[in-house]
């Protein structure tokens, strides 16, 4: 540990870097889609968000769910003998799930970065270290939790969905009531992402408010932000001509500003849950290498770290993420900003609350069965089932895609360093 100490750090950050450019040229691709699928957003307007929102959210909400990747799969009390083995498995496995999501994103697929690293951790631990090194009731709730979110997104989109036709697309004066609905949603989004913000996610900054306080900071934030929202709206130009050819498209304009709206949602979300993918295991090599070679419990993530991820997320995207953006923004079903808007709060609400209770769901999940819910709200024919098919293969094979490529990494790194 003391030998190579220095070189052990320096792979974990490149190796974490190209994680973190997986999450963003497919993940980071998979929160914006619908956004960009919808023409709410352009590619360059999506980025930027993403830049901005994902980096906050894993600043500010990201502490819980890198102790759930870091410490909660293997029994680290097994590891104090022998420190390298952990080092040795936590490159392997981000090292593998790089270049699974590297694979997945040259094809398109919109896979989970939650399972690559999942599978990468397990498989090098099952085999390098021992069954027993598992916590396999661990394992079985995450397991449990990949088929929890997109039912549970996907219910809350088609929901969703219905309310937003009922109270404005099935109405004698769309447009009148789009106006006065939509502002509505965008409180929503607010109060939805920032209490559990508040409840979860500022617990490690070392702000500790109360039940009535977290609820009165949600209900303010929301109503700022509803504020800025019926700003924009007043200021929207409406064309009688342009709904000759759409009869929604002056509705579907006020619902791009409601876009805007939950596509930072999503991003912050999506920040808070899966950057600790990608530097959850480069937080453990930096903390085993610091303590000179002691297997702690907890570590402080250092800001730093979380600045790294936040850099390879967006060198992603902005490289690779168009490949991934087609096939859920247009892929799965024809988005209008109003089905995207119903998508993306749904996926945001599901992910942001998971990222609180510390469960590492996959945010891919989480938005592809959300889209699904918007696409069944219109009818079975609405969805592109070919693509679907490919979407779910993809998923299966990326946890045994990420514990194969762990374990030859594995003995390799151990032949290298000894041990």
């Amino acid at each position: 540990m003391m030998e190579f100490g220095i070189t052990f750090i320096i792979l974990a950050c490149v190796f974490g870097l190209f994680m973190a450019w997986g999450v963003g040229a497919n993940d980071v691709a998979n929160a914006m889609a619908t956004s960009v699928g919808s023409k709410a957003l352009t590619i360059k307007q999506a980025i930027i968000i993403a830049a901005v929102f994902e980096f906050l959210g894993a600043f500010l909400a990201g502490g819980q769910v890198t102790a759930t990747i870091r410490k909660g799969m293997i029994d680290a009390e097994m590891m104090a003998g022998s420190p390298e083995l952990l080092v040795y498995g936590m490159l392997a496995a981000l090292l593998a799930a790089g270049i699974w999501l590297l694979i997945a994103s040259r094809a398109g697929w919109p896979v989970s970065t939650t399972h690559s690293i999942v599978g990468a951790i397990v498989g090098f631990a099952a085999v390098g270290l021992g069954i027993e090194a598992v916590h396999w009731a661990k394992v079985g709730t995450i397991v449990m939790s990949w088929v929890i979110s997109p039912v549970t997104s996907g219910a809350i989109a088609f929901l969703l969905f219905l309310s937003v036709q009922k109270l404005i697309f099935n109405t004698s004066d769309p447009l009148a009531n789009a106006r006065r609905y939509v502002p509505l949603y965008i409180f929503l989004v607010g109060f939805i992402v920032t209490l559990v913000t508040m409840f979860k996610g500022l617990k490690h900054v070392g702000l500790e408010l109360s039940m009535l306080q977290n609820y009165m900071v949600a209900i303010v934030v929301g109503l700022i932000i509803m504020g800025i929202g019926i700003y924009f709206i007043r200021r929207l130009k409406f064309d009688p001509d342009a709904d000759r050819e759409y009869h929604f498209t002056n509705v579907e304009k006020v619902f791009g500003i409601l876009m805007m709206v939950t596509a930072c949602a999503m991003a912050f979300a999506h920040g808070s849950n899966d950057v600790a993918n990608a530097v959850g295991p480069l937080a453990a090599v930096v903390s085993i290498v610091q303590n000179d070679g002691e297997v702690t419990q907890r570590s402080l993530m250092a800001p730093w770290i979380l600045l790294l991820g936040g850099i390879g997320i967006v060198a992603g995207l902005m490289m690779y993420g168009h490949k991934v953006i087609a096939t859920v923004g247009q892929g799965i079903t024809e988005l209008t900003p109003s089905r995207g808007f119903a998508a993306t709060l749904a996926a945001a609400t599901t992910v942001v609350v998971a990222s609180g209770t510390g469960l590492p769901i996959s945010t891919t999940h989480t938005l592809v069965g959300a889209v699904l819910g918007v696409g069944m709200a219109r009818g079975i024919a609405a969805v592109n089932m070919g693509v679907v098919r490919t979407i779910f293969m993809s998923w299966i094979v990326t946890l045994p895609a990420g514990a194969i490529l762990a374990i030859f990494f594995f003995f390799m790194f151990k032949g290298i360093f000894g041990g």
